[in-house]
């Protein structure tokens, strides 16, 4: 039996030895053998994964510490060890509670030194006994043990021969059917006349559970251990006959693919003898997690035949990984998982507070939103969209929201976004299939319930590989979002508990269809004196931080401040203004590595020293004072911005010419203007002669950038009026509306974007139409000092207060 590799009669290994085969000893040498003395206190040596049976030799490799400590001492002294198995074969370093009770003596035969360090140890089974006390654990386990001896048969010896004859019959069967087998371990069987030593030679081969084992060697009776030793045999019996009936039967039918079937499944069978391949413990794996899993009746049923089929599947076939990224998808989603919200609006007051400065009719708005989640635990409703220009926190706004409520968070890129794949996933079947960016992200942070910011939704692009925006009606709609469907998953998943959020630039570039869904929140641009702040709270210590700077003691003031903001940056956000106090930063620690010192507080001066001369002036405001010239405010993705619009005549036969990349509206407006003063040149003052004589060139400079929109009427109008009358516009005025041909000024949008443009100018006052009084109420009223405002209503009301 020196070579037994079928589980019939098969070898199992302990401690942290290789696969030797069990010796079977002449039985003469077993529990009726030469009396040895044995003493009643003994090193203990714990095997892993199998148990010795008295009359059996058994050959080991011993690995650990204690172990061949013991074995060294042992060898050393009477050459006797209570060899005991550890009740679980994965623990590395047994304690007390980890060894059974119930042993059995061995002596030890031969102790032989591998050349890998190791020890090999050949032992031999003399006696059972129980452990009766342990006496030390250091630097081995030393036990009182008590022998223990058989009880007496209690039936007639010849049922007792009737029960050994079974069992030799039953093992020599179990031989016959496994041809992997050696017919050489039939004869050994054969010979063994002994039948205590015949019972324990085969519980040691048998292939059997180690509690099974540990439970033949601590029956103290002989027929009670051969009883159950049969039934054990009668099991293996059965399953050998049943594997060769499945072999017989399939012979005569084998093609190929059966073939191959049948051999998958013999690897199956001994990879299960041997513990399992990594495919089937990945599978182990899925089915423990599934339990657990709060399923809907559709997700388990697709889960339950997905894991049958990766079962009958080869890991080599390609199929084989689609199935199981699929499950592993369905595995890692967060079903009904949800994270507790905490509607404290004081604290949510606070976060949005120290996070922002300043939107304090946005961050009103938000804590509108959050009471009524907090009241009614759901909210159907459009989903909040903040549209402003770039740098003003409109992503950061989301973060500080999911902060507030302590939800997770996730951002979502759209920018760029062109294939309805990237939302809705691929079909899985596809080559590098992946689920849409909603699924990822909800994978990747383990909740149902996340705050999700869709970024840039107005960047949304559309070819032919599908309208991205529209797969965004269903993610971002609350009365069909509970039942989202992801191609990649093919499953319904519901997102009504998650807390969408999106960003934009520009509204008008967003679909209309999912621009119904959201509520649009402006964020429009900062003041000078709410940049200042937000230098000083967040962007200076920031930028300290990043720049080694953060222990450096040094000031800069408000008026410096100020300057920067000022000279060098012309935004609505604060992008631009952190990026140059960062060139000061890098100024400061450059000057501090070489002289180990920097000033104390920044002047002016050392700004322009460090930033160079400053990139804007209100000088240009003086220089263009003159006739035909007017200053306009428009709107731009960036925010508020001024424009000229310069207007000459020359000789000709009274054409309109318009240069300067203007859109349509904006050269209607020109017309519209035109036509307004030619009909009523009487009212104001004008020859209407001139206009048979001339020609009116309208140009706005800046001709490399388009320009649209109805803001620049009455700008048009009043550079056109000034350049036929002669007579100046008011310096240091702006304006801006929308113009008709019965003379009204109508209202136009954007309005704290282009006042906060025009102070930013160095302007001291702007003409408005008066329904556009409204919008500068809800301005602070400390970033608009200075400015003095005029609302119209006529577009003669504005030449009377816009010429000189």
């Amino acid at each position: 039996m020196s070579s037994i590799k079928e589980p019939s009669i098969l070898f199992q290994p302990e401690d942290d030895m290789d696969f030797i085969p069990i010796i079977p000893l002449n039985e003469n040498e077993g529990d009726n053998g030469p009396e040895v003395v044995i003493p009643s206190e003994l090193p203990l040596l714990p095997l892993r994964n199998t148990v010795l049976f008295p009359g059996v030799v058994l050959p080991i490799t011993v690995g650990r510490d204690k172990s061949i400590k013991a074995i060294n001492d042992a060898y050393k002294a009477d050459k006797l060890v209570g060899v005991v198995a550890q009740k679980d074969s994965d623990v590395e370093d047994p304690t007390v509670s980890d060894l059974e009770d119930i042993g059995t003596v061995a002596r030890i035969i031969k102790l032989i030194k591998m050349p890998d360090g190791g020890t090999t140890v050949i032992i031999q089974g003399k006696k059972r006994f129980k452990i009766a006390g342990i006496l030390t654990d250091d630097p081995y386990f030393k036990a009182q043990i008590s022998l223990l001896e058989e009880d007496d048969i209690a039936n007639k010896p010849e049922d007792f021969e009737a029960y050994v004859s079974n069992i030799k019959d039953l093992a020599t069967q179990i031989i016959q059917l496994s041809p992997n087998i050696p017919s050489d371990a039939a004869i050994i069987l054969k010979n063994i006349e002994n039948p205590s030593f015949l019972i324990h030679f085969i519980s040691s081969n048998l292939n059997t559970e180690l509690i099974e084992k540990q439970k033949l060697l601590e029956m103290n009776n002989i027929e009670a251990r051969a009883d159950l030793l049969m039934q054990l045999l009668q099991r293996e019996l059965q399953f050998a006959e049943l594997k060769n009936k499945v072999t017989t039967k399939t012979k005569t039918e084998l093609d190929k693919q059966q073939r191959e079937y049948f051999l998958q499944q013999q690897m199956k069978s001994i990879k299960e003898e041997l513990g399992g391949d990594t495919n089937d413990r990945e599978i182990r794996e899925m089915k423990n997690k599934a339990e657990n899993t709060k399923w809907s009746e559709a997700a388990r049923e697709m889960f339950k035949k997905g894991i049958e089929k990766l079962e009958r599947m080869h890991p080599s076939t390609p199929d084989y990984s689609v199935v199981y990224n699929h499950l592993d998808l369905m595995l890692d989603l967060p079903w009904g998982i949800y994270t507790k919200d905490l509607y404290d609006l004081k604290k949510a007051r606070k976060v949005l507070d120290h996070d922002h400065y300043g939107m304090n009719k946005v961050k009103e708005r938000i804590l509108e939103y959050l009471a009524v989640l907090k009241l009614k635990g759901d909210m159907k409703s459009p989903i909040l969209c903040f549209i402003g220009p770039p740098g003003i926190g409109k992503t950061s706004l989301g973060r500080s929201i999911a902060s507030a409520i302590e939800r997770k968070y996730v951002r979502i890129s759209l920018g760029g976004l062109h294939d309805e794949s990237e939302i809705r996933g691929h079909r899985k079947t596809y080559i590098g299939a992946m689920p849409g960016r909603i699924v990822q992200s909800l994978r990747k942070i383990k909740s149902s319930n996340p705050v999700v910011i869709l970024d840039e939704i107005d960047k949304v692009g559309t070819d032919f590989r599908g309208d991205p925006s529209s797969a965004l009606l269903e993610v971002l709609d609350p009365e069909q979002n509970h039942t989202f469907y992801d191609n990649y998953l093919e499953l319904e998943y519901d997102l009504s508990k998650v807390l969408f959020i999106a960003t934009a630039n520009d509204i008008n570039n967003i679909q209309p269809a999912l621009r119904d869904r959201l509520e649009i929140i402006d964020l429009s641009g900062y003041a000078v004196e709410e940049k200042i702040e937000i230098a000083k709270r967040h962007l200076l210590p920031k930028q300290k931080e990043a720049h080694g700077l953060k222990d450096i003691n040094f000031k800069i003031g408000d008026k410096v401040l100020e300057k920067i903001v000022q000279d060098y940056t012309r935004e609505s956000g604060v992008r631009e203004l952190d990026r140059y106090l960062a060139s000061v930063m890098r100024y400061e620690a450059k000057e501090y590595a070489i002289k180990g010192k920097v000033k104390s507080t920044l002047t002016a001066n050392d700004i322009e020293k460090i930033l160079g001369k400053p990139r804007f002036s209100n000088e240009i405001y003086k220089v263009a004072n003159m006739p035909g010239v007017a200053v306009g405010l428009a709107w731009t993705y960036v925010g508020g911005d001024i424009l000229f619009v310069e207007t000459s005549l020359s000789d000709g036969k009274g054409e309109l010419k318009l240069t300067g990349n203007l859109g349509n509206v904006m050269k209607e407006s020109a017309t519209t203007a035109l036509t307004w003063l030619q009909s009523n040149a009487k009212k104001v003052d004008i020859d209407s002669h001139i206009f048979e004589k001339k020609t009116i060139h309208v140009h706005v400079p800046e001709g490399a950038v388009p320009k649209d929109g109805p803001s620049a009427g009455i700008t048009m109008m009043s550079a056109i009026c000034s350049a036929v009358t002669g007579r100046r516009i008011k310096p240091y005025l702006a304006m801006t509306g929308e113009i008709t041909l019965r003379g009204q000024v109508l209202p136009v949008g954007g309005i704290k974007e282009k006042v906060l443009a025009a102070r930013r100018a160095g302007l001291k006052e702007v003409i408005l139409c008066w329904q556009n009084e409204k919008d500068i109420q809800e301005i602070d009223s400390n970033f608009i000092k200075g400015l003095k405002f005029h609302f119209v209503k006529t577009m003669q009301q504005v030449l009377e207060l816009a010429l000189v």
